[in-house]
């Protein structure tokens, strides 16, 4: 399985951005997929997950403001995310696993993107 970012970039305090996720190498709609976030000098935190039944989990941070979906003709996992705070800023990793998981955990999953930058400035 292969996963690729793209969407991130720069913007203000309270704008909007959305990433994309486009997945490949499967051939099972079983495949559960997530999005996780480092900031300089902090550890990875997962952020929004979904899975195979479209299932979704969120960090108690972004509910609210961040919306996972997937769009499986496309192949494509999205992270809408409104309300930007300059806490938001972090390389955003895409995730993959196959089976169901929920899971906000790095260790739930398999396959990694490389990561797209997001800067948030106040």
């Amino acid at each position: 399985v292969q996963v690729t970012e793209s969407g991130g970039g720069s913007v203000q305090a309270g704008g909007s951005l959305r990433l994309s996720c486009a997945a490949s190498g499967y051939t099972s709609v079983s495949i559960s997929m997530a999005w996780f976030r480092q900031a300089p000098g902090k550890e990875r935190e997962g952020v929004a997950s979904i899975d195979n039944y479209g299932r979704t989990s969120y960090a108690d941070s972004v509910k609210s403001r961040f919306t996972i979906s997937k769009d499986n003709a496309k192949n494509t996992l999205y992270l809408q995310m409104n309300s930007l705070k300059p806490e938001d800023t972090a390389m955003y990793y895409c995730a993959a696993t196959y089976g169901r998981s929920l899971l906000l955990i790095s260790s739930a999953y398999n396959y990694w993107g490389q990561g797209t930058q997001v800067i948030v400035s106040s």
